[in-house]
């Protein structure tokens, strides 16, 4: 009896000692990952492409070998939307008034919703761009010196398109786009944006600004016919013994720029920080967690597509979720880990709104290391795939590493500028506070006014 006591504690200890420190996340897993996402052979995981398609392949291989089940309602770890971006033929036309400006000759298109704008005209100084108040669904042609900055402000406003001379700066864009007019992506069933900048020559300036406040400014666009393209979510699913225990979400993105414009000669933006080391903290979290004991919550690990083209992936995880949204107990997303923050503590991870709600915090206390953003000025709680669900309710916050690092959106984020023992270790302290955050009744909330309206 004595002996059957004895082995009885010594298996709770163990058992205990598990809960505890049972997992450790090995630096050579985290890694690999990296080595296959950010290599040069993926081209850079550009947002609905390709290889973004087999960057998500190859999480959906990873899930499944973790012993990862399909998600509630799918038959398979895969999870498409099919996208708009349309290409134009170059030949848009400007009509206001009697007047009618070509593109080429005269008028520069510098981004586009890819469809028709018609709007009424509305002059505004640039300087005062800030004091022009609702510009909803206005033409504004920006007088003055103006600049992309208020051209940005304008189209913040509601301008549905904004016209501005061609400057040096304008000048500057052309150069680093390769004269190629920006079109934007959007899922089939989305809507256009409002994206339409427009740069014309100092004779079209001078036509325009002779035109009335309120004249009709049509400006359309002819659509050349594109194949179907779709984006990728992957999605990995771990059932938990009480179904009505509610689910918890990780998340990152597994796309991002794909080919760019060449630094020093490099033209492959391989997104090793952004956000190649999110997803794989979803990785080696779902590793760790599908290798322990049944939790009572369920989890589900997402790594969406398109995040880098406007959170598309997320927007249609959101509006198709495999679990009612009310059942989502809370979301942590993981974005940019791979390097420390020098703002943060020593191995601390920056928590987006962190006094938006509890989840931080409660998270910190048992263990995560994971403190304040020391940025608010750059609203990176409104930034990430969090934003989607945060906006419906959900309590929805992103970990992340530097918040501003310099290698962000270059080439040169690549795996040798990597801080790999930081991000191991900050996806290892997650592993147990997750643990019991799945295993617990503990239900994060937001703080009084806190959770984002739409």
């Amino acid at each position: 009896m004595h002996v059957v006591s004895a082995t009885l504690g010594l298996c709770l200890a163990t058992q205990g000692l598990f809960a505890q420190t049972g997992w450790t996340v090995k630096p050579e897993w985290v890694r690999a990952h990296e080595e296959f996402l950010a290599s040069d052979v993926m081209a850079g995981r550009g947002s609905a492409t390709r290889d973004e398609q087999i960057a998500a392949t190859y999480v959906a291989s990873e899930f499944m070998g973790y012993g990862l089940k399909f998600a509630p309602g799918m038959t398979g770890y895969l999870q498409s939307a099919e996208v708009v971006s349309p290409v134009l033929d170059g030949h848009a036309t400007l009509h206001v008034g009697s007047a009618t400006l070509s593109e080429g000759a005269g008028v520069l298109l510098l981004s586009s919703s890819g469809v028709d704008v018609q709007a009424k005209l509305r002059k505004v100084d640039a300087a005062e761009i800030a004091k022009a108040g609702d510009l909803k669904g206005a033409a504004v042609l920006l007088t003055g010196k103006t600049t992309l900055a208020a051209a940005r402000t304008a189209r913040r406003a509601g301008a549905a398109l904004v016209l501005l001379p061609r400057n040096a700066e304008i000048d500057h864009m052309v150069e680093a786009t390769g004269g190629k007019t920006q079109i934007g992506i959007r899922l089939k069933t989305g809507l256009p944006g409002s994206r339409t900048l427009v740069a014309v020559d100092s004779q079209a300036a001078t036509s325009l600004a002779a035109q009335e406040d309120g004249a009709v400014v049509e400006l359309r666009v002819h659509e050349l016919p594109q194949p179907p393209r779709s984006t990728y979510n992957a999605i990995g699913y771990l059932p938990g013994s009480d179904p009505k225990a509610g689910t918890i979400l990780l998340t990152a993105h597994l796309d991002h720029l794909g080919i760019g414009p060449a630094v020093n000669g490099d033209t492959i933006y391989n997104g090793a920080n952004d956000d190649a080391a999110g997803t794989t903290a979803v990785l080696e979290l779902a590793h760790a967690l599908a290798a322990g004991p049944q939790l009572k919550r369920s989890v589900l690990f997402v790594c969406y597509g398109s995040e880098e083209a406007g959170e598309l992936g997320s927007e249609f995880f959101g509006e198709h979720t495999p679990v009612p949204l009310k059942d989502l107990v809370a979301n942590v997303e993981f974005e940019m880990i791979g390097s420390q923050d020098p703002k943060m503590p020593k191995d601390t991870l920056l928590f987006t709104g962190w006094s938006r709600s509890n989840l931080g915090p409660t998270l910190a206390a048992h263990g995560a290391k994971l403190g304040d953003d020391p940025y608010p000025d750059e609203h990176f709680f409104e930034r990430s795939d969090n934003y989607q669900l945060a906006l419906q309710g959900v309590v929805a916050h992103t970990a992340a590493g530097y918040g501003t690092v310099p290698t962000y959106h270059q080439p040169n984020d690549d795996l040798e500028h990597l801080d790999l023992p930081f991000m191991t270790a900050a996806i290892q302290s997650l592993v147990e506070p997750l643990r019991w955050l799945a295993s617990s009744d503990f239900k994060p909330e937001w703080s009084a006014g806190g959770q984002p309206k739409r």
